[in-house]
């Protein structure tokens, strides 16, 4: 039991692997146990800027991501299936690497392992993931749902104004979205104010206005 235990934590590549990856099945565990996965009021980042007079990324940078993704299957098998099916390969590979090429005694340095085990767990989930996605094709499995945000209302998390880029946050069955939006009219809009969702532009963009209600009304 105690070379077991020492072969999961040491090195520290080793560590860092069997921690991930019992995310994973603690993740997995809880899923199991909620019938429907984990109920949780989850946050979903929708392109978020740091920025608020950030530009788009390029359509160049787009056409790669959308590549890498598809390289690996995503959309056409859950994605928390494919990170779980990455750290288990990164796992298996870091466990054996440190046995064959004696990481232990590289001490913290072991932790460069993981680069070239990420890159090969990449190309090997490329691969384990091909059966997978006809599996679930057979199951009727289309990808994740896309969810429709025009005519819904939010909170704005910044004021905005004229080409001002901010922060929109919409709950839809106790998840909350957060949106980049910009105002329709160029209209001043404060933080905290609910609005409504008009129009969706590029790169996840999307025009609101204010709801006209008593309270708005001069």
């Amino acid at each position: 039991m105690a070379e077991l235990l020492n072969l999961l934590f040491n090195p520290l590549s080793n560590g860092i692997m069997t921690v991930l990856t019992g995310l994973s099945l603690i993740y997995w565990v809880f899923s199991f146990l909620s019938g429907d996965g984990l109920d949780t009021d989850a946050t979903f980042e929708m392109g978020d800027v740091s920025d608020a007079d950030a530009s788009v990324d390029s359509n160049a940078d787009a056409s790669f991501g959308s590549k890498v993704l598809e390289y690996i299957n995503v959309g056409k098998v859950p994605v928390m299936v494919l990170v779980t099916l990455f750290k288990f390969i990164g796992w298996i590979l870091t466990l054996a690497s440190s046995i064959i090429f004696g990481l232990a005694e590289w001490g913290l340095r072991s932790v460069f392992i993981l680069i070239p085990v990420c890159i090969l767990s990449f190309v090997l989930l490329h691969f384990i993931s091909k059966p997978l996605a006809k599996m679930y094709k057979n199951l009727g499995y289309n990808g994740e749902e896309t969810i429709d945000f025009l005519g819904r209302t939010g909170v704005l998390k910044s004021t905005i104004e004229n080409k001002k880029m901010g922060i929109l946050e919409v709950v839809i069955q106790k998840d909350v979205f957060r949106l980049n939006v910009v105002s329709q009219s160029g209209k001043k809009l404060e933080y905290g104010s609910e609005v409504l969702i008009v129009k969706p532009l590029k790169n996840n963009v999307y025009e609101v206005q204010e709801i006209i209600n008593l309270n708005t009304i001069n």
